[in-house]
């Protein structure tokens, strides 16, 4: 397991040596707005979405129902990281009236599919699980700690 630790490790130094090499090869206004921007990335996500996500995962927990939880969560997460991989194409930019064909498709109407998509499958696997003939932990999953009985005294 260490050797393979190890072989990891190199291979992440490598990768990194690798893009380190690919970023210097850009002037030094670029560098610059690179680190701008991973700075700015990471003020965004420590100061406003990484509370915002706690905040709503606090506020979802009281008020969605248990057997809902997880695959609410899931559509929730899967729906954050659509809008986010659409943002880049979303506004269409770098298209121009002599040149339609740079971004030639409805991104909002994809974007729109999509989640619409990733909700439709929330009720669609709570009734697959409902419908399942055994269900994991089923009977785990109706207990309270109180249910738990009393141990034998140690002999």
């Amino acid at each position: 397991m260490t050797a393979l630790r190890l072989i990891l490790v190199g291979f992440g130094l490598v990768i990194g040596g690798y893009g380190a090499v690919l970023v210097l090869e850009n002037p030094p206004v670029i560098i610059v707005r690179i680190v701008v921007w991973a700075l700015i990335g990471v003020v965004l996500h420590d100061a406003v979405f990484a509370p915002v996500c706690a905040a709503l995962g606090f506020a979802g927990r009281r008020l969605i129902p248990g057997k809902w939880w997880p695959p609410i969560t899931v559509a929730a997460f899967v729906s954050v990281v659509l809008v986010f991989l659409a943002i880049p194409v979303y506004g269409k930019p770098g298209m121009r009236p002599d040149n339609m064909t740079v971004l030639d498709r409805n991104y909002p109407l994809g974007l729109w599919i999509s989640l619409a998509t990733v909700w439709a499958c929330v009720p669609i696997y709570y009734l697959t699980a409902r419908l399942l003939p055994v269900r994991q932990d089923e009977v785990v999953d109706q207990e309270s700690a109180d249910d738990v009985e009393r141990q034998p005294p140690p002999a």
